[in-house]
């Protein structure tokens, strides 16, 4: 009996130490993740008291950094560095960092703020099965949401606020079953809400604010649970969203919202804040909404809102700000908000209310601009309505007599065309796309960012010319204008009457089209505009008589004078590029490329870019003059949506994998030149240009300035150097899935500009690898100029 109570309990003694020293070497694989996690963050200061020594699931909690553990695994992990830290060097891999986060496979709670994170997101973070709560706000994340995030069936707060993603809001996120908070605010999401949100029951707060959103937004009146729908600053709309009455929070400022506010809306009894301001709503103010039972923040400046407001009408006593500025309001501000209150803020300029204070517009300038928006007064008298009948009358008659005369003279011009031609002549018609976008294409083609659409500033409105103009701007297609032929048409030098310089392609319709067939591609043209894409300014249509169809085609670019690229590189017409200038132009590049392939829906792909494609203005800034617009196509199908399949690749169409490498390619090529400064004509050429430059990257110093243009190669910093070199090799890689993304390239790019700029400053921390000096503001976040 003893011997055997001996053996049980050395079994319980074994089986004891075997699980101490599994929970200890459990333990002392999480605690090296952590330190791992802390040399992937570059080290920084609010990890310094990490080392092998520390209990990290006793460490004290602060506001910068939370370790929890229960039973012996980390649980959360919270770390929040400095506001606006610059992004991680450039050897950081976000891949190598999530591969290193998933090794703490119990997290619930994930939050990594402002630490500089950059790169796409990878798909693996997935695999933190247990994820709860994931924010990683303020970092440098960009691509789009990856789809593997959708088997997170515990996610109940998303938050990837101030980041740089891209693309659409994926459908299924609207199917995630316990999701109740979802901000991706400051980013440059695009496309359409999903239909997929309209059942997230669970969701109590949705934040969108300052993307790129447009259309309609769903339904979401079933979202019994939402509490704050904050949709600032993106381009939906036009008609109020429905909603559910128990929100506390609704913000619409600044999108394409018109119409009129619903009545439902004055029965929002638990809605504190309100803003709706800066849209295009018509029709009368909803004065109710100054009373409602909850409400404190009120703000519908910037509208068409009209109503004849009263000294007698009552307010929440609770109402601490109120902006009802630049509307069409008449009569007496309310007493409930003129009344004393320190806290109180009460803004109404540029109404047309019965007071002397803050700017009001005589009430004739109300009137006017309701009538001008079709808010229409009532009519009053029935003598006023039968005089309004007649008038309409009178005035159909004429018109009626105008359009009788003029089939008369269509018809008399028809036959008279007939009988002098053999072939049928051609007229004129006048499309205006840049009144009333109408296709459904255009619907979704939007810029991605505020600063795309500041990047057009300098160019005219995008119109309709008229043949006259173009044979005047060209003396009459005189062959001194003629600046080439090319697959696509023939392109002529012009100056406008107001000095303007343009260039006019031509292009001759092989089949019978009408203009409908295409105003679709003729709208989405005139919203290709960019700082770095040759820009189009304007287009004619050119028809046969008899039947309308359309016989030729001018698009009106605009000008661009100082030569090609190459020109400046490799052919040295008496000029030559410093690197930075380079480093500019190929950043230039690079930018428009990402705009074709981000900056509408759905991108523009396969460019076939070439260095003589890029032109280059009067300060340098590099210009794409060729890229594949549906409408040069040579094939055009039956409904005008077609797309050749050219040499120019599938147009504007439905993203394939890795189409958007075909660019990066040519990217790759460009870089080549750039760095070599001689032109490659085959891919033989290319290939033994990229296997050189492999070489010299591993090899020292001197090599690398041997293999570089001589006009620049003593005039640039090898870190900078060196970054192009390896930024081009992957361009050029075989495989397209292992060539970088635009935005890689970008990054690179920018950070290669940032070491030559601080090598020529002299500072001492050019070289070390970092993108930018801690001392210095950052500015290395991918924007689109």
């Amino acid at each position: 009996m003893e011997k055997a109570l001996l053996n049980s309990a050395v079994l319980v003694i074994f089986v004891l130490s075997i699980s101490i020293s599994f929970s200890e070497q459990l333990q002392s694989s999480q605690a090296q993740t952590l330190l791992r996690i802390q040399r992937l963050l570059n080290s920084p200061i609010i990890l310094s008291s990490w080392n092998g020594t520390t209990d990290f699931c006793n460490t004290e909690p602060t506001s910068s950094v939370t370790v929890v553990c229960y039973e012996e695994s980390i649980t959360q992990l919270l770390i929040v560095g400095d506001k606006n830290a610059p992004p991680l060097p450039q050897n950081f891999s976000i891949d190598s960092f999530v591969t290193t986060l998933v090794k703490l496979p119990s997290l619930k709670v994930l939050s990594l703020v402002s630490l500089g994170l950059w790169g796409p997101l990878p798909g693996k973070i997935a695999r933190l099965a247990s994820l709860e709560i994931l924010n990683m706000t303020s970092n440098y994340i960009y691509g789009g949401i990856p789809e593997e995030m959708s088997s997170l069936s515990s996610l109940q707060t998303l938050i990837l606020d101030d980041n740089m993603f891209t693309g659409r809001l994926p459908d299924w996120v609207g199917r995630l079953p316990a999701l109740t908070v979802l901000s991706l605010r400051k980013n440059s999401l695009n496309g359409s809400l999903p239909d997929s949100l309209k059942s997230s029951e669970s969701l109590r707060v949705l934040v969108l604010s300052h993307n790129n959103f447009s259309g309609g937004v769903t339904d979401l009146s079933a979202l019994t649970n939402l509490q704050v729908l904050d949709l600032e600053d993106n381009l939906l709309g036009p008609h109020f969203p429905l909603l559910g009455s128990k929100l506390v929070t609704l913000v619409l400022r600044k999108n394409r919202f018109s119409f009129n506010i619903p009545d439902a809306l004055s029965s929002y009894y638990e809605l504190e804040k309100l803003d709706v301001s800066f849209n295009r709503f018509v029709g009368p103010f909803p004065t109710s909404l100054l009373s409602l039972p909850s409400i404190r923040y009120l703000n519908i400046a910037g509208n068409r809102f009209t109503g004849l407001l009263s000294e007698n009408l009552s307010c929440n006593s609770e109402l601490d700000f109120v902006d009802l500025s630049s509307n069409l309001l008449t009569g007496n501000l309310p007493n409930c908000l003129t009344s004393d209150s320190k806290k109180r803020v009460v803004l109404y300029a540029r109404n047309c209310l019965a007071t002397s204070y803050q700017n009001q517009h005589p009430f004739s300038f109300c009137r006017n601009e309701a009538l001008a928006v079709g808010i229409l007064p009532r009519p009053q008298k029935k003598k006023q309505a039968s005089k309004a009948v007649i008038a309409m009358s009178i005035i159909g008659g004429v018109f009626g007599g105008i359009v009788i005369l003029g089939l008369g003279f269509l018809v008399a011009r028809k036959l008279k065309s007939k009988q002098t031609f053999k072939r049928p002549t051609t007229i004129l018609i006048a499309e205006n796309a840049s009144i009333g976008y109408t296709s459904r294409i255009l619907s979704d083609a939007r810029y991605i960012s505020q600063t795309m659409k500041l990047g057009a500033l300098g160019l005219p409105a995008y119109r309709t010319f008229s043949l006259e103009e173009l044979e005047e701007a060209t003396n009459n297609f005189d062959s001194a204008t003629f600046m080439g032929d090319g697959s696509h048409g023939q392109m002529y030098k012009g100056q406008l009457k107001n000095s303007l310089l343009v260039a006019i392609r031509c292009l001759k319709m092989k089949k019978y089209y009408s203009t409908q067939d295409f105003m679709n591609h003729i709208e989405l043209t005139s919203k290709l505009r960019h700082r770095h894409l040759v820009s189009a300014l304007g287009h004619c249509f050119e028809c046969y008589l008899d039947d309308s169809s359309v016989s030729r085609i001018f698009l009106v670019f605009e000008y661009v004078p100082y030569g090609t690229l190459r020109s400046w590189i490799s052919e040295r017409c008496g000029r030559v590029l410093s690197w930075t200038q380079r480093i500019s132009a190929a950043i230039g590049v690079v930018k428009g490329i990402q705009f074709l392939h981000t900056g509408i829906v759905p991108g523009v792909y396969a460019n076939n870019l070439k260095i003589t494609d890029v032109l280059l203005d009067q300060n340098l800034v590099a210009k794409i003059s060729s890229y594949n617009l549906p409408l040069l196509a040579e094939n055009l199908g039956k409904t005008g949506n077609q797309s050749s399949r050219g040499s120019k690749g599938q147009g504007i169409s439905v993203r394939a994998k890795h189409e958007d490498k075909a660019d990066v390619y040519d990217l790759g090529v460009i870089l080549l030149e750039v760095i070599v400064g001689r032109p490659f004509i085959s891919k033989n050429e290319v290939e033994s240009a990229k296997e050189m430059l492999q070489e010299s990257v591993t090899a020292d110093r001197g090599t690398r300035r041997g293999v570089v243009d001589q006009a620049v190669h003593g005039a640039c910093s090898d870190k900078s150097l060196k970054t192009v070199m390896e930024i081009c090799i992957r361009c050029l890689h075989e495989e397209p899935a292992e060539r970088p993304s635009i935005e890689d390239v970008l990054w690179n790019l920018q950070f290669a500009a940032q070491v030559e700029d601080a090598a020529a400053r002299g500072d001492s921390q050019s070289s070390d690898g970092s993108p930018i000096s801690p001392s210095q503001t950052p500015h290395l976040k991918l924007t689109f100029r």
